[in-house]
């Protein structure tokens, strides 16, 4: 053995043996010295599989297995409003080998719709990186005969209770659009939850419900092939990918509901564990072909520091409880 290779070992057995005389298991340590991940890591979706959340988490997490040359695995653990996975997140072991891939609902809306939440989206997460962002479709099932915005709303006035909206669960984005809808335009839709989006596009698709609101990336591929009708956009302003649809707020001043998803730890995961994974996600994310997929899908990249996306929550935290109280959403009857 030369000098130089003596040397490093002597280097690094003399680090983790500081590393156990402080109390840092060797794991820890090793991580703290760049070798994270050493082990399979989770990425749990707070949602059943099919569903937008899903179709982002699956192509993300293989890339990322490629880059750290350790499985990733997609973990779908839906329920409670896409709580009982978030919950299960907020209360993993802070060492980055559990992440949750999250929407808007769960993080920034729930708090404002739901009684009895299980966690604190500040107190209990870490946020890693906001991935994109994109409006929400209102799509109806094709063999209605609402050809507009206007249709709907006429007939809503006409039949109280009688055209019905499917949602990702109660107090979710899809949710809080549906009764900002109903709010703005003085109609009453009725509500129907569901455990995720896969299940509201199969009753859609169905006629079981007559609309929803949908992300864009997963209604833009029915709308092509006619299996859905959309009628208009969520977004302030038209969606590039769907020019000639007009925006609700075109109508209805004031609407406006956009949707991101995002990453995010456990709270007091280690500083250095979250900016490595939100650098490697940054770095996937603008692979050319990955970045052609998302932008395919009509959503637009927005990947933010750990900071960034941060500031982002509080924000949506406060937008989001005031478009609850102008919607009229109780959050004890969203229980």
């Amino acid at each position: 053995m030369d000098r130089s290779t003596h040397q490093g070992r002597r280097t690094l057995l003399a680090g983790a043996a500081g590393a156990l005389i402080s109390g840092i298991s060797p794991l820890a340590w090793g991580q703290a010295a760049g070798r994270f991940p050493s082990r399979p890591v989770r990425v749990i979706v707070p949602f059943s599989p099919g569903g937008p959340v899903d179709a982002m988490a699956r192509p993300l997490a293989q890339k990322l297995s490629e880059r750290w040359g350790q499985p990733v695995i997609v973990e779908n653990k839906a329920g409670g409003s896409a709580t009982i996975g978030s919950d299960m997140v907020a209360k993993s072991a802070p060492d980055g080998y559990t992440l949750l891939m999250c929407n808007v609902g769960e993080i920034a809306i729930l708090p404002s719709t739901m009684a009895n939440m299980p966690y604190d989206s500040v107190r209990d997460f870490t946020p890693v990186t906001q991935l994109v962002s994109g409006p929400m479709v209102l799509a109806i099932n094709p063999n209605l005969p609402f050809r507009n915005l206007q249709d709907l709303v006429n007939a809503a006035k006409l039949q109280p209770n009688k055209i019905s909206y499917g949602s990702v669960g109660s107090g979710s984005i899809s949710h809080v659009a549906g009764e900002m809808l109903n709010s703005l335009a003085k109609i009453q839709l009725l509500h129907a939850p569901y455990k995720g989006a896969g299940p509201v596009i199969t009753d859609l698709l169905g006629g079981h419900i007559n609309m929803a609101f949908v992300g864009i990336s997963v209604a833009s591929p029915l709308l092509a092939n006619g299996k859905l009708r959309a009628l208009a956009v969520s977004t302030t302003k038209r969606a590039g990918m769907l020019p000639d649809l007009p925006a609700i707020s075109e109508q209805f001043p004031g609407f406006e509901v956009n949707s991101w998803y995002g990453v995010m730890a456990p709270a007091g995961t280690p500083r250095a564990i979250v900016q490595q994974i939100y650098e490697d996600i940054s770095a996937v994310m603008k692979q050319p072909e990955f970045a052609e997929m998302i932008k395919s899908r009509g959503s637009d990249i927005e990947v933010s520091s750990p900071d960034q996306f941060a500031l982002k929550i509080k924000d949506d935290l406060a937008r989001f409880a005031a478009a609850a109280k102008t919607a009229g959403i109780d959050p004890k009857a969203s229980n």
